[in-house]
């Protein structure tokens, strides 16, 4: 007899379960029969992306026959000038989910273990899983990482440390002196992976001088993405910054042309868009103080977050409110996933798709 495929794969793969992202707009519409739902569960730019941007995909697009430039030359030429750091210190990615993933699969062999934050983004653990190693999980203290804690857990056996900065699902952020500290206690072997895909939303003085670190030749990979503040998240493409020789593995492991050509177009574009940044930052903030005010007021506390979106605690079963908020044509993401059941986490969204969440709630918890 044939054995079945499960048969044959690696025991790592079978103990994951599949990611679940949020629910697209056209399924909502599709299976619900609703027109026009508020999407408020993957952190997206309410205001879209940058026009430049736009015209960059429309100038891109008529070249698409070719392939894209393998090394993401003009794109990586762009960063370098904007962050200070050579072209050989930076990787492209087709979002910088892929990039966190390349750097578990170089380093990490069975047994071996990364040290990460609970909760933080589910794609650590998983990466680790996947390849037989150990995700070793810090419970957050006040929903913020405990560096202290997890500092204690490095072992002889610890290959990566992961911290999200800020954190994913929590909103909270490190201080950056006590990031710098950390940072400067590590063993040196280790590598830190420093995911700062919501790093713009943090305020200036309120930013890690992370890329110094770098500079100053320590094993940091510090990972940033254009998903989030520039908007360009269904394009997937991200950056991270390391040690060349980091850079050299990567490139060793990646796809040939892993970041399509008219995601590289787009984003080039976007880093040129500062007023954009800006229009998002300030709606980013003005929206979370408002959607924070407006759930305190039914009852429900959110994390003081200095990301784009909340965690909140709706002191009930959190799956079973997110679907009674997607019937009413709101979609947020239910925790549970990440051994939050109670809670959700809602996208900071343009005002009229705030107010939407906030009067959906009001009727779910009415009900």
């Amino acid at each position: 007899m044939v054995r079945p495929l499960r048969a044959l794969a690696s025991p790592h793969l079978l103990s994951l379960r599949p990611y679940s992202p949020g629910k697209p707009i056209e399924e909502v519409e599709r299976e619900l029969g609703l027109t026009g739902p508020a999407k408020l569960a993957s952190n997206e730019n309410p205001l879209g992306p940058s026009p430049l941007a736009v015209k960059a995909i429309r100038e891109a697009a008529a070249g698409v026959h070719r392939y894209p430039d393998g090394g993401g030359s003009a794109l990586k030429a762009r960063l370098a000038a904007r962050l200070g750091v050579p072209p050989a210190q930076i990787a492209l990615g087709n979002g910088s989910n892929e990039l966190l993933e390349f750097a578990a699969r170089i380093f990490l062999q069975p047994g071996d273990e990364a040290v990460m934050a609970r909760p933080a983004f589910i794609i650590y653990r998983m990466a680790c899983q996947a390849l037989g190693a150990v995700p070793v999980e810090v419970p957050c203290r006040a929903h913020v990482h405990d560096l202290e804690a997890m500092a204690a857990a490095v072992t002889a056996r610890t290959k990566l440390i992961f911290v999200g900065n800020p954190n994913n699902p929590t909103g909270t952020a490190v201080q950056p002196a006590a990031l710098e500290a950390f940072v400067r206690r590590l063993p040196p072997e280790l590598l830190l992976v420093l995911d700062e895909a919501y790093w713009e939303f943090l305020p200036e003085g309120e930013r890690p001088p992370s890329l110094d670190w770098v500079r100053e030749g320590r094993r940091c990979f510090v990972l940033r993405t254009f998903s989030k503040i520039y908007g360009l998240a269904g394009l997937r493409v991200g950056y991270g910054v390391g040690p060349p020789e980091l850079i050299d593995l990567l490139d060793r492991l990646r796809a040939p042309f892993n970041v399509n050509a008219v995601a590289q177009a787009a984003a080039a574009a976007a880093l040129e868009d500062d007023a954009h940044v800006s229009r998002t930052l300030a709606a980013t903030a003005e929206g979370r103080l408002a959607l924070a005010a407006g759930l305190a007021a039914l009852g429900v506390p959110a994390v003081p977050s200095a990301a784009n979106f909340l965690l909140v605690d709706v002191r009930r079963d959190g799956a079973a409110v997110a679907d009674a908020l997607l019937k009413r044509g709101v979609i947020v993401r239910p925790m549970g996933a990440y051994g939050l059941p109670t809670h959700l986490r809602i996208t900071v969204g343009t005002p009229p798709e705030n107010a939407r969440a906030l009067e959906a709630l009001r009727a779910a918890f009415a009900a």
